[in-house]
């Protein structure tokens, strides 16, 4: 799904950007790294694979490092390993998880944190993360992230955790380069948690702070970090 932004300037055209965006998505459904998303998928993931495919897409392709609030038991986080792997540079990757348990239909835990990081050893990822055990907003989860991240270092944000997106975008902002790509999840769904987000998001987008490249698989968001669209 495609939609655009009345705060985008006049002059300018982000449809070939989309238009290849949704290529590549095709492109990946008959690409060899399908079949190991859709492990992923089945095993560790809520996510639609066309999410996972994107996942890994940005996390090749862009320039820069990545940031992740909300992993649950890793399915993005390793896609995002996966992809970062095939990229033609090294680049660091934080994941964000105050761990706990969640009985959902699909894929419950009752560890959260200690399933995730079973999960990327499953998948031979768990040495390519640093993971930290904490709320993003916890004084010490900042602390670790700016240790590590100075402005602009980061090329790919994935959000998936609470209904406060922007308080996270406002906070590590800074980390975040020029164009860096986005994924919000909820943006569209049954849960609370979605009517937050995606007033959130669209405020954003209305600021010129994002620009948007549609929703995806179930309803996550995918975009770009442009504070100087304006």
């Amino acid at each position: 799904m495609l939609y655009q932004s009345d705060s985008l300037p006049p002059n300018y055209d982000y449809s070939g950007d989309v238009l290849g965006l949704m290529h590549k998505v095709m492109e990946y459904r008959s690409h060899q790294i399908r079949q190991q998303l859709v492990k992923v998928g089945s095993e560790a993931s809520m996510l639609h694979l066309d999410v996972l495919f994107l996942i890994y897409h940005f996390a090749k392709v862009a320039t820069g490092d990545i940031l992740e609030i909300g992993p649950y038991v890793g399915g993005s986080t390793i896609a995002a390993a996966l992809g970062a792997r095939d990229s033609e540079g090294a680049k660091r990757i934080i994941s964000v998880e105050p761990g706990g348990r969640f009985e959902h239909f699909k894929i419950p835990s009752k560890n959260i944190f200690k399933d995730l990081k079973k999960n990327l050893a499953r998948f031979g990822v768990l040495n390519d993360i640093t993971l930290v055990n904490g709320r993003s907003f916890d004084e010490t989860t900042k602390l670790a992230i700016r240790q590590n991240f100075r402005e602009g270092d980061v090329g790919l944000f994935i959000f998936d955790a609470d209904d406060n997106v922007r308080r996270d975008l406002d906070y590590y902002g800074d980390l975040l380069s020029d164009r860096c790509w986005l994924v919000i999840d909820d943006y569209f769904g049954p849960g609370a948690k979605a009517v937050p987000i995606r007033s959130q998001v669209d405020e954003l987008v209305s600021a010129g702070r994002l620009l948007p490249f549609g929703y995806y698989g179930w309803g996550t968001w995918i975009g770009q970090w442009h504070p100087n669209l304006c």
